[in-house]
Formats: structure tokens, C-alpha cells, sequence
């Protein structure tokens, strides 16, 4: 992606303008929505390999 620094300036002030322009509440919406969407830490750092584990020891204490 080539863009001239003379677009990227103009394309992060529209950027910044559009999330000034925003109410207060809808931008904490966004932010709460976006949190809650995230994984939790140890999934992002190490992928699949807790949430495996998790569930052999959950099934274990079920069984």
C-alpha cells in the first residue's frame, strides 16, 4: 500500500475528527464492546494450548 504522506495525514484527521464528533456514551460503548470481545490474556499470548488444558482438568473434575 503506497500512500503519499500528504493522504495519510488527511485520512487520520477524518479518523480523529469522526471519533471527536462522536457522543461520549457511544464512544464508551464502543470501548466496553470492544473489551468484552477481546480473548482473555493467556489465549492471546499462548493460542489454544490453556484453554486445552483448562478443559482436560474441568473434565476430570466433572468426571
Amino acid at each position: 500500500m503506497n500512500m503519499k504522506t500528504n493522504d495519510y495525514v488527511k485520512y487520520v484527521t477524518e479518523q480523529f475528527v469522526a471519533y471527536v464528533d462522536q457522543p461520549v456514551e457511544e464512544r464508551k460503548a464502543k470501548k466496553e464492546e470492544k473489551r468484552k470481545a477481546k480473548l482473555p490474556p493467556s489465549n492471546r499470548l499462548f493460542g489454544l494450548i490453556p484453554f486445552a488444558i483448562s478443559q482436560t482438568f474441568r473434565k476430570r473434575k466433572l468426571d
